[in-house]
């Protein structure tokens, strides 16, 4: 297997099932990528070698989710000069998921974090993939023909309404 180019990182195992859809669109694309929990305020030394090391360890974005106060996407972009895309969870201890959200939107100036929707960790994914097929023809490609099939979907749900009627989709 190839080494990882995208780091998918999260604050605890209950991140998890919304991180999972980065990882499944990442395996749909065939990039390779590395999947772990690094706490921000439970493990900052680990928090801190994660980020430090990305690059040299051959990283070129990474992925990082969290809910409640969400510090770590936010910390992991203060230590790296690398692409990091930060996914806001809804959480048990969150505030509708808008403490999440706020926190990885709203960075001072100099340290960005590209911030997807609240549980958006899908498009996290895609976001990834796209940042490295500005560079690597094959991703590109694949992500056209991503864009393609979602085009086809659409495509295909609004033939079905208009040949059925929408009563009888229901």
């Amino acid at each position: 297997m190839s080494k990882p180019t995208v780091g998918i990182i999260m604050g605890s195992q209950s991140d998890l099932n919304v991180m999972r859809e980065a990882a499944e669109m990442l395996n749909e694309l065939k990039i390779p990528f590395e999947l772990t929990i690094v706490s921000a305020h439970r493990t900052p030394h680990r928090m801190m070698d994660y980020a430090t090391t990305a690059r040299k360890r051959g990283l070129k974005v990474i992925v990082a989710g969290a809910g409640g106060a969400a510090h770590l996407p936010g910390m992991i972009a203060s230590l790296t000069s690398l692409p990091v895309i930060g996914v806001p969870i809804k959480s048990s201890n969150s505030i509708d998921g808008w403490d999440s959200v706020l926190s990885i939107l709203q960075m001072p100036g100099g340290v960005p974090v590209a911030t997807v929707a609240l549980n958006g960790a899908k498009n996290a994914g895609i976001l990834a993939a796209q940042i490295l097929g500005t560079e690597n023809k094959l991703i590109a490609k694949k992500l056209d023909s991503f864009k393609v099939n979602l085009r086809r979907k659409v495509e295909a749900s609004f033939k079905a309404i208009e040949k059925k009627g929408w009563q009888h989709l229901q």
